[in-house]
């Protein structure tokens, strides 16, 4: 079923001549900003949610921050892998991710993998370009290390 505004953009735009799939592609995408907000919220795990994970250990939690950053502290079992050496070590093998950071390489259908920084714009970027990787489930931390240290009171 497609979504209304879905269906208005199209009508929108077979009203001009001759549309092309760009033009009714880049319709869509800047109009309909609820589609978005639907595959941001499934990306999105929530304080509690983490909370949850860690205590079952059921998650691969990387933080993308600067090393420094996850020096002065950190979301236990978190590993350090800075936003700008992410591509590079999203792609090593298993055994070279395992040397270099000496945990399980994540792998592309995991659902348990869970980016954050400190307040969700590095960990946005990290899902992104796992996604563009082929780590489709990949999730982030919105709330990031900010509202974990607030909410443990590890300032």
């Amino acid at each position: 079923m497609l979504s209304r505004s879905f269906c208005q953009v199209v009508a929108g735009v077979n009203c001009r001549s001759s549309p092309t799939f760009g033009s009714v592609l880049r319709t869509f995408a800047t109009s309909s900003v609820k589609c978005g907000e639907a595959f941001n919220k499934a990306s999105v795990v929530t304080y509690s949610q983490l909370k949850t994970m860690l205590s079952v250990r059921d998650i691969q939690l990387f933080d993308v921050r600067n090393p420094d950053e996850y020096q002065a502290g950190h979301i236990p079992d978190a590993v350090n892998i800075p936003l700008g050496n992410l591509e590079e070590s999203l792609k090593l093998s298993p055994e070279g991710f395992k040397d270099t950071f000496k945990v399980k390489a994540p792998g592309k259908d995991d659902d348990n993998i869970v980016f954050h920084c400190r307040s969700g714009k590095r960990s946005t970027k990290a899902l992104d370009t796992s996604r563009q990787l082929g780590f489709s489930r990949a999730r982030h931390y919105e709330g990031g290390y900010s509202e974990w240290a607030e909410k443990n009171e590890e300032k």
